[in-house]
C-alpha cells in the first residue's frame, strides 16, 4: 500500500464516528454500538475490506430502504439446542450477535447450540462471531451466504456467494486458533480496496463470460454488479488447483444458511428486484460447542496449543522465517493498530468527510475533517 497521504486515526474515534453515524440514521444507540464495534474489530485485525471502508455501504442501504435501522428479529422455531431466527431485514451485525449469543446460551445448557438465520443483511467479518464463543471457553463456527458473485467450476456465471466460513477454538497460547475465510479466491471488498489504492486485481481471482481473467479493479467493480464477471472459487478456475473444492464448500455453506433456515439462496440474494434495490435476504448459521461436554477445558487448550506449536516449529521454506497459524497475524495486528492507529488513505478520507457532512457528524479528532 502506498503511504502517500495516509493518516492514522485512533480506533476509538473511528468506532465513535460509525456509532454516531448509525444513530443519525435511526439505529438505536445500543445496536449502533454493536455495529460499530464489529466493524472496528475488522480494521484492528487488518481486514480493511470490512471495517470503516464498508461503513458507507450500510449508510446507502439504509437510505435506499433495503436495510432497516431498527432490528426486530423473531424466533420462528426453537428447541433446547436449536433455533431459527427471521431477521426481518434489520442490521445484520445485531441479528448475528444475538443469534450467536443464543447459540452460546444453548450450548452452556445443552452441550451444543445451533442457530440458523434467514432474511438478514451483511454482518461484517464472519470471524467476529466464533470469537464470541471462544471468550466463553467454547468453540464456535459461523457461516453466511451472500449475493451471487462466484462462478461454479467450469462455469462463468455468478450463481453462489463468497459464502464465508469461520471456526474459532481456545488454546493455551496468547491467542486462539481462528480461521476466517471466504470460499472464493477473494471477495468484492478486497477488490474495492485495490480500487481505492489504484492497484490492479491479481490475475487468477476473477473470470469473465469469455473465460478470461480480468485485472482492472475499477472495471471489475462494474462488471461484477452486471454479472458479466465473477469471482472464482477457492482454488481458482478448473480442477487442477482444487477449484472444485472451494466450489463445493461454497455450496455447503449455501445449504447450511438456506436449507436449514427455510431462507433464500443464489439469485434471490442479489439485492435487486426488477432492477430496483430490494432486501438482500441473507442467511447465516452459527454453532457454539461446549468444550467441557467432551474433555476438560485445560486438556482441550493444551492439545490445541500443542498442535499449533508443532506446526509452527516445522521446517520452513527457503527465505521464510515463520509459519503462521490462522488468526495469528490478525491478533498481532490488533496490538499494533491499538497503539499506532488505523490507516486511512486519501480516497477513504474523502468518503468519511462526505459522510460527516451528510450525516451532520461533528467533534471528531480527524485531521482531514
Amino acid at each position: 500500500m502506498s503511504t502517500t497521504g495516509i493518516v492514522k486515526v485512533d480506533h476509538r474515534e473511528l468506532e465513535r464516528f460509525m456509532k454516531q453515524g448509525f444513530m443519525a440514521l435511526g439505529v438505536p444507540e445500543e445496536d449502533a454500538g454493536t455495529c460499530a464495534s464489529i466493524l472496528i474489530e475488522s480494521d484492528l485485525r487488518g481486514v480493511e475490506s470490512h471495517g470503516i471502508g464498508r461503513f458507507k455501504m450500510y449508510v446507502d442501504r439504509i437510505k435506499d430502504g433495503i436495510l432497516k435501522p431498527v432490528t426486530k428479529e423473531t424466533v420462528v422455531k426453537e428447541t433446547e439446542n436449536t433455533a431459527v431466527i427471521d431477521g426481518n431485514h434489520g442490521m445484520g451485525h445485531v441479528i448475528a450477535h444475538r443469534a450467536m449469543s443464543l447459540a452460546i446460551e444453548k450450548a452452556r445448557r445443552c452441550n451444543v447450540g445451533m442457530v440458523g438465520v434467514r432474511n438478514s443483511t451483511h454482518f461484517g467479518i464472519t470471524g467476529y462471531y466464533p470469537t464470541m464463543a471462544v471468550r466463553e471457553n467454547m468453540a464456535g463456527l459461523a457461516f453466511s451466504n451472500a449475493r451471487p458473485s462466484v462462478a461454479p467450476t467450469f462455469g462463468v456465471e455468478p450463481v453462489i456467494g463468497t459464502n464465508p466460513i469461520s471456526f474459532g477454538a481456545p488454546s493455551d497460547e496468547e491467542y486462539p486458533f481462528l480461521l476466517d475465510i471466504a470460499t472464493s479466491t477473494t471477495q468484492r471488498g478486497k477488490i474495492e480496496v485495490y480500487a481505492r489504492e489504484g492497484k490492479p486485481t491479481p490475475k487468477g481471482l476473477t473470470i469473465d463470460r469469455e473465460g478470461k481473467e480480468p485485472t482492472d479493479s475499477n472495471e471489475l467493480l462494474q462488471t461484477l454488479v452486471k454479472g458479466t464477471a465473477s469471482l472464482l472459487p477457492l482454488g481458482g478456475a478448473g480442477e487442477e488447483l482444487g477449484g472444485h473444492k472451494g466450489y463445493g464448500l461454497g455450496v455447503m455453506v449455501e445449504i447450511l444458511c438456506a436449507s436449514f433456515t427455510g431462507g433464500s439462496f443464489g439469485k434471490a440474494l442479489t439485492g435487486f428486484n426488477n432492477g430496483k434495490p430490494a432486501f438482500h435476504r441473507l442467511g447465516h448459521f452459527f454453532v457454539a460447542i461446549n468444550i467441557e461436554s467432551f474433555v476438560p477445558l485445560p486438556v482441550f487448550r493444551g492439545i490445541t496449543g500443542s498442535i499449533m506449536r508443532e506446526i509452527r516449529e516445522s521446517a520452513k521454506m527457503p527465505g521464510k522465517q515463520k509459519i503462521y497459524l490462522a488468526g495469528e497475524k490478525e491478533f498481532d495486528m490488533i496490538k499494533v493498530r491499538k497503539k499506532e492507529g488505523i490507516p486511512i488513505n486519501p480516497p477513504l478520507q474523502k468518503i468519511m468527510k462526505d459522510l460527516a457532512q451528510d450525516l451532520g457528524l461533528k467533534g471528531f479528532d480527524f485531521p482531514f475533517l
